[in-house]
């Protein structure tokens, strides 16, 4: 009867493996030039994952502000702003909606390398990013166009999404087959390992495709993405095996997007900024 019963258990894990990637599955954007239009699995609302990421964004707004961090370099600040109008605009080909969000830029003074645009369009880097790398402009619009693809396709809710489905379904799993906890461990990385960071890995890769095509329609040169990573790839000092990454490496990051510039260059040529 046990035998049976677990049996019956993980008939149940399989089906809502299968079941939850159908019910939730749909784009949250056209696919653009570049042809991005994979299908993601939504199942937590765009309205929960934006409200979350407001509250963490002031946080990290008030933070920066009592500390005397926010915004202290006018003219840093204006350049960022600029480039971000000149991309903005541009998300329409995506998702018209986003030309309407409620966009902000700021500039946190720190010496990290890091940047990012929060769900609803919060555009904030940190100082380090632009003056230990030295970035031109085009540079700044590589990384600002990538991390507006992530606000755009909504990765962030993508990503709750998968770990509502998949802690779920491993939820099942150990109580249907009586997972020692040791077990349960290992089950957990191969779930880490075999779905979780391989699909990171691709949304790092959709969010470069999509950059690419913002930055080329904003009339900022693509191929200011690929002097980007090879500094990127001179400050690490080094990278993390692909296959453990959340990210592509840059050599294989650089490729991709040596591949796709017969295809959007012909954007930046057209472009009325340029």
């Amino acid at each position: 009867m046990m035998k049976l019963l677990k049996k019956s258990l993980l008939a149940a894990t399989l089906t809502a493996t299968v079941a939850l990637p159908i019910a939730g599955c749909s784009s949250t954007t056209d696919g653009g030039t570049v042809g991005a239009d994979r299908r993601q699995l939504l199942l937590v609302s765009s309205s929960e994952v934006i409200q979350l990421s407001n509250q963490a964004y002031q946080q990290t707004i008030a933070q920066a502000r009592a500390q005397g961090k926010l915004d202290t370099n006018a003219a840093q600040v204006a350049r960022l702003r600029r480039i971000a109008n000149d991309l903005i605009p541009q998300t329409a080909v995506y998702r018209p909606d986003a030309t309407r969000w409620q966009w902000q830029v700021h500039a946190i003074s720190s010496n990290d390398i890091n940047a990012y645009v929060m769900p609803g369009g919060k555009i904030v880097f940190y100082s380090g990013i632009i003056d230990r790398l030295n970035l031109t402009d085009a540079e700044i619009a590589a990384i600002m166009g990538h991390e507006m693809a992530h606000a755009l396709r909504e990765h962030s809710r993508e990503k709750m999404s998968r770990s509502v489905a998949t802690s779920g379904v491993l939820s099942i799993a150990t109580a249907a087959l009586g997972l020692s906890s040791g077990q349960q461990e290992l089950a957990g990385l191969a779930s880490q390992l075999g779905l979780n960071l391989p699909h990171s890995r691709t949304q790092e890769a959709e969010a470069d495709k999509i950059g690419l095509e913002l930055m080329a329609r904003a009339g900022y040169n693509p191929n200011a993405a690929i002097t980007l990573w090879q500094k990127m790839q001179r400050a690490s000092g080094g990278s993390t095996p692909q296959f453990l990454s959340t990210h592509p490496s840059s050599t294989s990051r650089i490729q991709a997007m040596q591949a796709l510039m017969p295809t959007v260059t012909p954007l930046y040529n057209s472009s009325n900024k340029r």
